[in-house]
């Protein structure tokens, strides 16, 4: 469970950089930070549900 915290925390982060970084007009680092987010938002998710029903 630590871990899908970790990891939803690493997400709210990159959708933090998001922002910031459409702000500053990297798109770039827009879309790195849009795939981590999306990644890591699935990963956690995904954690939190096997370890609640699995």
């Amino acid at each position: 469970m630590v871990t899908a915290i970790l990891l939803l925390l690493v997400t709210i982060f990159c959708v933090i950089a998001v922002f910031r970084e459409i702000k500053t007009k990297n798109f770039f680092a827009v879309l790195f930070a849009g795939v981590s987010a999306l990644m890591f938002g699935w990963f956690s998710i995904m954690t939190i549900y096997t370890n609640l029903f699995g």
